[in-house]
């Protein structure tokens, strides 16, 4: 049986599966119930080996799970994540989110269902595999440190030869897939500036220590930090996100604090745009007899896509008649990024967007929705990858 005639089977089922993850969403390093309908789905196949609390360590209790079929080699694993956001669902949908604050504006709970799917579909050639085939159920994406780098941790791919991911991409037209060689998704950088003056009446200046004035001479430089520091040749970003100072128009206040994001492709161009930081943050306050703190917090490492295994992506999209595109790096972060640090492997984006299915949404939108037609993509490309790393024969 066709790859094409194995997927179509299982549309109905995997709407379900999803609309049911989409109305139980839980948060980052929350997701008990989720976790246990995962496991308890996997508990029901024969001839599954599966390890339970991946992750587990002192700063959080695991929520991981590894579950394979077959042994030796070739070994390749599959990874999704499966948790949600705290923002409040305003879509009118039958499976809007039940619970107030939470929902999956980002597709988690699509990764998911795809990837039970995948097991399921797997379980049934499991007699027939040329190696084995494992599949990383994970916690905590969306919010730092995640669960990857500690699931990795826990020893998961110490004999795995290969890794896959993929994420649902609203921008990206339904059934389209992109991705690239090297660098695919970015650094997600968190700084936090807090500069202490000396507060006084806005009538008077003079006799205070102007907080509010080396904040935006902060601002106006960093900004200019890639352009006129940084070659824009190096692919980064500095955005200003939040700004915190004072409470009334005729105050000047002690503080001010600012909060953005760095986003880098390159450990040398993360580390120079920090020191660079420390620079200019330390002439604009001594000048004008002010302090400041600096807090940079690194995020996770940038994907950086394994040649080989982009190949076979491309090579499966084509081959199923799928739109596939050498996509531009994108600025956003995804801690997919921990599974290809030492292990070959590819991450790949799976359009999703439509607008007659009021998909087209950005991610971490309190519309976004997902074009339930794209997991039938993803999964084809996840059952043809394992075909072309000769593990499974679909059609005998």
């Amino acid at each position: 049986m066709t790859i094409e005639k194995l997927v179509s089977n299982y549309e109905s089922d995997m709407v379900e599966t999803r609309r049911y993850l989409h109305q139980h969403p839980e948060l980052s390093f929350q997701e008990e119930k989720t976790y246990q309908f995962i496991l308890d789905r996997l508990k029901s196949y024969d001839g599954i080996e599966i390890k339970e609390r991946v992750g587990e360590n002192d700063d959080n209790d695991g929520k991981g799970i590894f579950a394979s079929f077959g042994s030796g080699r070739p070994h390749i694993a599959f990874r999704a994540d499966f948790d949600a956001l705290p923002i409040q669902d305003k879509k009118d949908v039958p499976y809007k989110s039940t619970v107030d604050g939470v929902m999956h504006a980002c597709g988690h709970d699509a990764h998911t269902t795809t990837l039970l799917t995948l097991v399921d579909a797997v379980s049934k050639f499991k007699d027939k595999l040329n190696g084995k085939v494992s599949f990383i159920f994970q916690y905590g994406e969306e919010e730092p440190p995640g669960g990857a780098e500690a699931m990795i941790k826990d020893r998961i791919l110490d004999d795995v030869d290969f890794v896959y991911g993929q994420h649902y991409w609203s921008q990206f037209d339904t059934h389209e897939i992109h991705s690239t060689s090297g660098a695919l998704i970015a650094s997600p950088d968190k700084f936090r500036i807090t500069i202490q003056g000396r507060g006084g009446h806005a009538a008077y200046p003079q006799r205070n220590i102007d907080a509010i004035l080396i904040a935006s001479e902060l601002i106006v430089n960093l900004q200019s930090v890639v352009s006129r520091q940084i070659s824009l040749i190096d692919r980064a970003v500095v955005t200003f996100g939040h700004i915190k100072a004072g409470d009334t128009f005729n105050v000047m206040p002690d503080r001010v604090v600012l909060e953005g994001t760095v986003r880098t492709f390159d450990h040398d161009v993360r580390e120079e745009i920090v020191k660079i930081f420390e620079r200019e943050i330390e002439a604009a306050t001594k000048k004008r007899g002010a302090e400041a703190d600096f807090f940079y917090h690194r995020g996770f490492p940038p994907v950086i896509n394994h040649e080989r295994e982009v190949g076979i992506v491309e090579e499966a999209a084509k081959s199923l008649g799928l739109n596939y595109t050498d996509t531009k790096p994108l600025m956003i972060g995804e801690d997919f990024s921990f599974y290809i640090q030492d292990t070959p492997g590819a991450f790949f984006l799976t359009g999703s967007g439509n607008e007659s299915k009021n998909s087209t949404y950005a991610h971490h939108h309190e519309m976004f929705d997902l074009d339930e037609d794209a997991m039938l993509s993803a999964l084809k490309m996840f059952m043809k990858i394992i075909e072309l790393e000769n593990i499974i024969t679909w059609d005998e």
